[in-house]
């Protein structure tokens, strides 16, 4: 087998970049702006006498051509039904290119500034288009994307970290510990929640993903799109106290089931779902960590301070687990 490429966009130089924008048949004029990615390598590009376009480059061998063509659709059918999703652009028929052996897309450029999460009527009005987005994402499954499940986002990454040396002698055994037993509440709530139906999601929506302007919201990188549980794309917008979990909920939910029917099962999910999240997303920094964006930007990776806050966040999870679920207020 092939050794993966741990530095893949050391070749994407800014003439690249430009390069790849002017293939299309459009004329930069030189500017460009890097922008908030890690995963993907994503430019904001002046275009001559025109406004600029958002070039994103996806990270090699991360998904299949068949898969982000499936994101692609399914924001372009979330466009068609005016939902706020920002779908790719179609250029000579095809939203997916490629030049110097990058895969890329243009978008639209669309401003907006976060919204305000502990006004009740933002709440909702962001309840309900993630409905509406999950009206469409219920009428047929992904085939090319996978489904957020323990395995993947919890027993892999641990498997991961372990196996890789990544954490400190003195902490290993408190952190197999802990994982282990975190693994097990997860495990629990899945059983508690019975079978929620999975359906296609946003799958990261949180608010960076979320553009607010006067008109409404934008939901934008929809790269982690998959199928899952509806709840995944509804506990990222809650925050603080217990009781302000529940009222914000409270808020989504009045919006939300004013188009998409919600299974309050998917309650017991909710500090599940934010367990996996800490255990995967420590994995996913230690897995890009030849990547020379990752260091720079995750400077406290892998300290033993990291570690330590992090052994104690799933002890704090595993509480917030066996409390119960959260329900709106």
């Amino acid at each position: 087998m092939t050794a993966p490429n741990l530095t893949p966009y050391a070749n994407l130089t800014p003439d690249r970049v430009l390069d790849a924008v002017e293939s299309l048949g459009l004329l930069t004029d030189g500017r460009l702006l890097a922008l908030n990615s890690y995963e993907n390598r994503v430019y904001q590009v002046g275009i001559d006498e025109s406004t600029p376009v958002i070039a994103k480059f996806y990270r090699p061998e991360r998904w299949s051509d068949a898969a982000i063509l499936e994101e692609h659709a399914f924001t372009l059918t979330l466009a068609e039904h005016e939902i706020p999703a920002i779908p790719p652009s179609i250029i000579a028929g095809r939203t997916l290119h490629e030049c110097a052996g990058y895969r890329f897309s243009l978008t639209p450029r669309r401003g907006g500034r976060a919204p305000e999460l502990d006004d009740s009527a933002v709440l909702e009005w962001l309840g309900r288009f993630i409905g509406r987005i999950h009206a469409i994402g219920a009428i047929a499954p992904f085939t090319q994307r996978p489904t957020l499940n323990i395995e993947s986002f919890g027993i892999e990454p641990r498997e991961f970290l372990l196996t890789h040396d990544w954490i400190p002698h003195d902490l290993l055994p408190a952190y197999a510990s802990v994982v282990e037993q975190a693994l097990d509440c997860v495990r629990a709530c899945y059983d508690r929640a019975g079978s929620p139906q999975p359906l296609r999601l946003h799958g990261d929506c949180h608010p960076g993903n979320l553009l607010w302007t006067d008109a409404g919201p934008h939901f934008v990188d929809f790269d982690d799109a998959r199928m899952g549980p509806a709840v995944q794309d509804l506990w990222m917008l809650l925050s603080g106290e217990r009781s302000e979990m529940s009222r914000q909920l409270a808020d989504v939910l009045a919006g939300y089931e004013d188009f998409c029917e919600f299974d309050q099962r998917e309650l017991h999910l909710i500090e599940a779902l934010r367990t996996l999240r800490i255990i995967h997303h420590a994995a996913w920094i230690a897995r890009r960590w030849e990547d020379p964006a990752f260091p720079a930007a995750f400077t406290w990776f892998g300290t033993q301070h990291f570690w330590q806050n992090h052994i104690l966040q799933l002890r704090e999870q595993i509480a917030a687990m066996e409390e119960g679920p959260l329900w709106s207020a």
